[in-house]
């Protein structure tokens, strides 16, 4: 275990250097903020405001993109050490039966819209289930692209990961059960279990989980199909997995920090600067 713990870790580690590194390239060499271009684009603007906010936005835009889809990539390295092999992006093309398709847009829908006068239905992962896998009918061929897709090759099983931001809104949540659910309702299954994922839990522990959007759809803090945090990450990489995580982003934070102040923006980092640690 200490073996495949450390190939995550470094993994993990040359990932996120890879990123950084990229994206320092970019706003140091490739494309650097330049005052004087800035100030002849939008005179009104460097009139009003210090050039260091319009750095700053810089700096983020540039940075926004190439970590646009960093948890996934992530979850494909602790998946690919952890379990033997992970795929982003990966198309699963399977048949549903057509009543069972009718069954999930009526689920979804009832979910989404109360009738008059009635309460919000709440989620219920092991009825909605049952109930859409009643569905008969002809067979239609279905295709459910996930965000991350990852084989345990030692226990011969698949597994399919809808992963999203900890205060995901409601499109993105009832999308990704749609897909979840179809993923269930293929038949034969193409998966052993697919699950509703986020990297972390900004509010601790999974039974304090609060953000209401994501809740219409799942019961965030019972569904067995939503991950979160340390759930999420040990499931995929093993014991000690998330643990990892968190002990590389916070190592390599303190260094990227000190060059972006003193490279990117200029000036020596704050005397009174904290730590920040996720």
């Amino acid at each position: 275990m200490k073996d495949k713990t450390k190939e995550i870790s470094d993994a993990i580690k040359i990932l996120i250097i890879t990123l950084m590194d990229k994206v320092m390239d970019r706003v140091l060499i490739e494309d650097p903020f330049l005052k004087d271009e800035h100030r002849a684009k939008k005179p009104l603007y460097a009139a009003l405001v210090p050039d260091e906010i319009f750095k700053g936005s810089h700096f983020e835009r540039r940075f926004v993109t190439p970590f646009g889809k960093v948890w996934e990539n992530l979850a494909k390295v602790a998946g690919e050490k952890g379990m033997g092999f992970a795929d982003t992006d990966h198309h699963i093309v399977g048949n549903i039966r057509v009543e069972r398709l009718r069954r999930i847009t009526e689920v979804l829908n009832r979910l989404e819209h109360p009738e008059a006068g009635q309460k919000r239905i709440k989620p219920d992962w092991d009825n909605e289930i049952k109930y859409i896998l009643e569905g008969k009918g002809k067979k239609i061929p279905v295709t459910v692209v996930c965000d991350v897709y990852a084989e345990d090759k030692i226990a011969n099983k698949k597994y399919a990961f809808e992963i999203k931001s900890p205060l995901p809104n409601s499109d993105i949540t009832k999308v990704s059960k749609e897909k979840i659910l179809k993923l269930y309702s293929m038949e034969p299954r193409k998966i052993d279990d697919a699950f509703f994922a986020l990297p972390y839990n900004p509010y601790g522990k999974r039974e304090d989980y609060a953000w209401g959007f994501p809740q219409r759809w799942f019961d965030m803090k019972n569904d067995k199909v939503v991950l979160i945090g340390d759930e999420f990450w040990d499931f995929l990489g093993g014991s000690g997995t998330y643990q990892q995580f968190i002990d590389v982003i916070n190592s390599l934070g303190k260094k990227y920090r000190a060059r972006i102040y003193k490279e990117f923006l200029g000036i020596e980092p704050p005397e009174d600067e904290k730590e920040i640690k996720i």
